[in-house]
């Protein structure tokens, strides 16, 4: 099964603030979660802003996400899907 891109929006206050070492263990916590889970869900990348974070994920439907954020403890705020995606090169390639 071909799994889906998803944009993650969790609200998580002052997680801006968070030092590295914080960072790595949530980082640890969230890896745990998708060894658990399996190969049903990918985590590709997060954004940290002030009191969110914006997670891009590879999954195969948005209950797997609800699950990683059940087992992780981080909340699944909203959940979208990426239809799809352009970029600067969009213009170039039609």
């Amino acid at each position: 099964m071909a799994l889906r891109k998803f944009i993650i929006e969790r609200d998580i206050p002052k997680v801006g603030t968070l030092e590295r070492e914080q960072l790595r263990a949530a980082a640890a916590k969230s890896n745990d979660a998708l060894r658990q889970i399996g190969p049903d869900i990918q985590w590709v990348e997060s954004y940290v802003a002030d009191d969110k974070t914006f997670c891009v994920y590879l999954a195969a439907d948005e209950r797997v996400i609800r699950k990683h954020a059940e087992i992780s403890g981080f909340p699944a705020t909203k959940i979208t899907e990426i239809r799809k995606m352009i970029d600067p090169t969009t213009e170039k390639t039609g």
